[in-house]
């Protein structure tokens, strides 16, 4: 009976042990919420450096970058002169968002990249880069628009379709890829609703419509391509 008491002890010392790794400090819920009071401060002491430097406080990205996830601000310019200390839902301090720039030359405005929906294009990409390393294409299956191709999930082995939860609007949105087999999220829908739900808005046939979602929410559109509207409709922008 002792020995079983000891080994109960140790099975549910281990079993704590495994909880504390399996859910981090990253992953508790005040670090995945977009608090409004965070990105206020954020885009105060924003302000405040420019006003003071001259300069945005952001991180040197290439050129290349994708253009949400091009002007990542950095905190360590803005601790402790300009803002306590980094959000405790930023990547800095434990959270899931990455704080990033939008409009940086009319408007520089705080927005948030969502971390785990990141991971779970990377996740994707692992896939498709693994079948397309085994048969030496990527698994095309419809032609969406020019260059771009709904995924064959039936020949990847998968029982069903991935896709990832909009922070715009809580929809289910697919996964596409591009010419190249890159993984990209296709915010059609999403986009088709913020026209539907901004009808005052200046967009043209030929326009790149995704600020629509950046402009009318806490979030960029990560993993996104250009879009435009036509009939009052968002379809992929091809050239």
């Amino acid at each position: 009976m002792k020995r079983f008491a000891t080994k109960l002890v140790l099975w549910t010392s281990l079993v704590t042990l495994l909880s504390g790794c399996l859910y981090p400090e990253s992953q508790k819920n005040e670090n995945q919420i977009p608090y409004t009071d965070q990105i206020q401060s954020v885009q105060s002491a924003v302000e405040q450096y420019q006003e003071n430097k001259a300069v945005l406080p952001i991180k040197t990205r290439d050129q290349d970058t994708p253009i949400y996830q091009k002007y990542p601000i950095d905190f360590k310019k803005l601790v402790p002169a300009f803002l306590q200390q980094a959000p405790g839902n930023s990547f800095e301090n434990g959270g899931v968002f990455q704080y990033v720039l939008i409009d940086v030359e009319d408007n520089p405005t705080v927005r948030l990249m969502d971390l785990v929906t990141i991971e779970k294009v990377k996740d994707l990409q692992l896939r498709i880069n693994d079948y397309r390393r085994k048969k030496d294409y990527p698994p095309f299956k419809d032609v969406l628009a020019k260059d771009r191709y709904s995924i064959d999930y039936d020949a990847m082995g998968m029982d069903e379709e991935i896709t990832v939860k909009s922070p715009f609007t809580n929809d289910e949105l697919p996964f596409f890829l591009d010419q190249d087999g890159n993984v990209h999220i296709d915010y059609t829908n999403d986009l088709t609703k913020a026209i539907e739900n901004n009808p005052g808005h200046n967009y043209q046939s030929g326009d790149d419509i995704r600020d629509l979602l950046a402009n009318n929410s806490f979030y960029v559109p990560v993993a996104s391509v250009p879009y435009t509207i036509e009939n009052d409709k968002a379809v992929f922008l091809v050239k």
